[in-house]
């Protein structure tokens, strides 16, 4: 009997062994003749100058004249790539392009065509090529987002074995891979579809045959693929690829601050929930943040529509915007969620953001909260670009600023919802507060802002 009843909960179970699973072989058939090896030959590095060499060590300088003898070499690269359009257009990685002098796209028929790149994307890590052929094979990028959990497929070249089919599922959405340049404008798809050297630009499929994303990184410890693969979403690809045809550059909407997560101290010290949102630690000068009257201390919840739940989303969602776009952002400011309306900015291909922006004269005092605070002298407010603020000499240990996490060096310039221009604007809003409140204190730590969250002492320190 009870076997009777368990066979029956399995058979209706959604994970049940009887599930088929899906059948790739369609997808394969029709998606292949589309994607494409990607072929890149390249300058060797470059040799010293005969002037660098003679600043180079005897032993150093031996090895470079002796390989100086050898003809140079052209370095070879492979990739993946898929074609997007009948009359040749191909996506593939920037990684895999870069410092080409030369790009080869061979087919599945092994037909080979010369590219001409179109334009690149280091932020996205996206290329977009052309070849002259017409009444190419095409695939069809994705309007609707994936799941996780969802079954995925990709196919491309690993390790130059042609055309080579993988799959498995959607582990996460949305995965934070800041650049060298600590920039962060892609939210990535993890997956743990075998990915390895020379995937790279190939597609991700769904199981509809659309291209989800396109393959571009992976975790590893050897240089294989260990299950961590990371691929740039379709709404991305999408947006990127259409600039690159158009203009041959892309240009990102751009906000102009300096933003942080919130952690569990600072969402109750902003009367929050929960931890959420991108809390802003400066606002740039000129700015679209400041044209908005956005303000430091400000948590953006929302921005466009989109739940910002960790500041890592904030780039993400900004940078999709066509600049000049008109928007709505949810702050939370003073303990209440206002709304307020934001005209995005423009950061074209070759800027670099930047913040720099400057913030709220001062005499000595006694330790408060366990520090030691002195005017900072006209001198450093000038290096910081500070019109004010309190300089922290000296942090008692096992203090209330102690475990906040509050060192000698840094400059305080805001306490709660109040500027801090002097030791007595300190003074002033440390009265208001009630014994065991935590509140959000704004720091400059070594020229970068920074919010923490400090307890009141519930007995005078």
């Amino acid at each position: 009997m009870y076997k009777l009843v368990l066979v029956a909960l399995l058979a209706l179970t959604p994970w049940s062994t009887q599930a088929a699973l899906p059948d790739f072989q369609p997808i394969v058939e029709a998606a292949a003749p589309a994607v494409v090896k990607i072929l890149v030959e390249s300058e060797a590095q470059a040799m010293p100058s005969p002037d660098e060499l003679e600043e180079l060590p005897e032993y150093l300088r031996r090895f470079f004249e002796f390989r100086g003898r050898a003809p140079q070499q052209q370095r070879q690269n492979t990739g993946s790539g898929f074609i997007i359009s009948e009359d040749g257009y191909v996506v593939t990685n920037h990684h895999v392009v870069e410092g080409a002098t030369s790009v080869t796209v061979r087919l599945l028929d092994r037909r080979e065509f010369e590219a001409e790149i179109v334009g690149t994307d280091v932020r996205s890590d996206l290329a977009l090529l052309k070849i002259e052929s017409e009444g190419l094979a095409v695939l069809t990028i994705a309007e609707d987002d994936v799941s996780v959990g969802e079954w995925v497929l990709a196919i491309g070249s690993p390790f130059g074995l042609d055309f080579s089919v993988t799959a498995g599922i959607v582990s996460a959405k949305g995965r934070s891979l800041p650049t060298e340049a600590g920039e962060n404008y892609v939210p990535f798809i993890q997956t743990d579809v075998a990915i390895n050297p020379g995937n790279s630009g190939g597609p991700l499929f769904d199981l509809q045959g659309e291209v989800v994303g396109v393959n571009s990184q992976i975790f590893t410890r050897s240089g294989g693929s260990i299950g961590l693969s990371f691929a740039i979403p379709a709404v991305v690809v999408q947006n990127v690829v259409m600039q690159l045809k158009t203009s041959g550059e892309v240009t990102r909407g751009w906000l102009g601050v300096s933003i942080q997560d919130v952690d569990r101290d600072l969402a109750e010290s902003f009367g929050l929930d929960r931890p959420r949102g991108a809390l802003i630690a400066q606002v740039g000068a000129n700015s679209p943040a400041q044209n908005a009257d956005l303000q430091s201390g400000d948590i953006i919840l929302e921005f466009d529509g989109q739940p910002i739940n960790t500041s890592s989303d904030l780039p993400h969602v900004v940078g999709l915007i066509a600049p000049g776009s008109k928007v709505e952002a949810v702050v939370r400011r003073d303990g209440r969620n206002e709304t307020l309306e934001v005209v995005v900015g423009g950061l074209d291909a070759g800027e670099r953001p930047s913040v720099s922006g400057r913030m709220p004269d001062a005499p000595d005092s006694d330790a408060i909260f366990g520090m030691i605070l002195e005017t900072a002298d006209e001198e450093m407010m000038a290096e910081l670009g500070l019109s004010g603020g309190v300089l922290v000499l000296e942090v008692a240990p096992e203090s209330s600023a102690a475990m906040a996490g509050i060192v000698g060096g840094d400059v305080v310039t805001r306490l709660g919802s109040s500027a801090i221009q002097s030791i007595n604007d300190f003074e002033d809003a440390v009265s208001r507060l009630q014994p065991g409140q935590s509140v959000a204190i704004r720091l400059i730590r070594q020229g970068a802002p920074l919010f923490l969250a400090i307890r009141v002492p519930q007995a005078e320190q």
